[in-house]
């Protein structure tokens, strides 16, 4: 098993604290294969809110499938005290945003798919709930400072921990 990161960056203006909202937030993941190889071209999501058992009474995890190709079970797991918002110091910057544990499987891309993101006005604290970086590209506007704020250039990468 390992513990794999999910690196999160963007350039921030006007915003702080971009997190994931909820335990239903779902991270849309490529999943590869430890011991085949094998990655399906299709997304797979894992929420906080879902979680399986292990086989032989080793816990549970996030998500836990079969690989099509090789018949392996394999897991991964959201780990939840690893969520980290992305402020606005960390602009420009790779940072952790998240850790996954894995047991075989291995995330090779992230997409951030729906309005699951929320933020807050650097200055002015004014929550924005309904963030969606599926376009790598997010702006609004922050009537308490009357201007524009945006989340620009949405990039990731992973590592392992």
């Amino acid at each position: 098993r390992q513990k794999i990161g999910l690196l999160f960056k963007a350039t921030l203006d006007n915003v702080t604290n971009v997190r994931p909202l909820g335990t239903d937030f779902r991270w849309y993941l490529k999943l590869k294969c430890g011991n085949c190889g094998e990655t399906p071209d299709k997304w797979q999501y894992i929420t906080l809110d879902e979680s399986v058992p292990l086989k032989g009474g080793r816990g549970s995890a996030s998500m836990v499938q079969k690989c099509k190709l090789c018949s392996r079970e394999n897991s991964i797991d959201i780990l939840k005290d690893t969520i980290t918002p992305y402020d606005a110091e960390d602009s420009e910057r790779f940072k952790t945003m998240v850790q996954f544990e894995c047991r075989g499987l291995e995330p090779v891309d992230f997409q951030p798919q729906q309005a699951g993101f929320a933020a807050e006005g650097t200055e002015t604290g004014t929550p924005f709930l309904e963030v969606n970086l599926l376009e790598k590209d997010w702006t609004d506007y922050d009537e308490k400072l009357a201007a524009s704020v945006g989340i620009y250039e949405v990039t990731h990468q992973f590592k392992k921990c």
